[in-house]
């Protein structure tokens, strides 16, 4: 089973997840998953529709925002609502979890709702450094 690392009361990040790790989500009581890798990224990687399936099995809700590299603002943006406009906690996943906390951060300070030096204390506490990817006040 994956390790899940608590960002906020309502968003966790993830390694790459099984299907077997959505019914542990839900047990956790999370009620959406996100993935954020492109299908076929890695051998072996699960496809997002074999991840949807298992997440509807578990009654989670899935949603596929893949990307590679350093999210764009419309990514960033996504990811973001689809944490906060979620009716409870919120699962995203990457490879190794960096990708998703990454574009949450950029999405969340797009739209104002943290600081730089909040989300990188947020991140930190999680066990991601974002100090070097989110940028500085001008």
């Amino acid at each position: 089973m994956s390790e899940f690392h608590r960002v906020t009361e309502r968003f966790s990040v993830a390694p790459q997840l099984a299907p077997e790790d959505m019914a542990a989500a839900a047990l956790q009581g999370f009620v959406r998953v996100v993935c954020n890798r492109p299908d076929s990224e890695g051998p072996g990687q699960p496809s997002g529709g074999t991840m949807n399936a298992a997440a509807q099995a578990a009654g989670l809700e899935f949603l596929h925002i893949p990307f590679a590299g350093m999210p764009d603002a419309s990514t960033a943006d996504a990811v973001f609502a689809a944490v906060s406009e979620a009716p409870g906690p919120v699962l995203a996943y990457c490879r190794s979890g960096t990708r998703s906390v990454t574009a949450w951060a950029l999405g969340s300070l797009r739209a104002g709702d943290h600081d730089r030096e909040a989300l990188v204390a947020l991140a930190a506490g999680a066990g991601y450094d974002l100090s070097a990817v989110l940028p500085r006040p001008m």
